[in-house]
């Protein structure tokens, strides 16, 4: 396969459109994203993917209406919703 050949495509995360690679992951899809945080410390703090395997769940965001789905381990899927739980967003 070649540059040209680069399947990308587009999802919604926290209701902005983002294109990225087929076999992207919904993680790096956040960080392509600007998004800082996928949810919530208890103390308020937002958390986001530390580990990158599953292991730490720090990356919990809901899919399509699914909560505590983990971004690390969910490759994206065109047409894809995401939802962060107060992520912000670095421009």
């Amino acid at each position: 396969m070649t540059d040209t050949d680069t399947v990308r495509i587009r999802l919604t995360v926290d209701g902005r459109s983002v294109e990225v690679t087929s076999g992207t992951t919904v993680a790096a899809a956040l960080a392509i994203a600007g998004v800082s945080g996928s949810r919530l410390s208890v103390e308020g703090e937002p958390r986001e993917a530390l580990c990158g395997m599953g292991v730490c769940q720090e990356c919990r965001v809901t899919i399509d209406g699914r909560a505590h789905v983990l971004a690390c381990q969910t490759l994206c899927r065109d047409g894809q919703r995401v939802q962060t739980r107060n992520g912000t967003v670095h421009a």
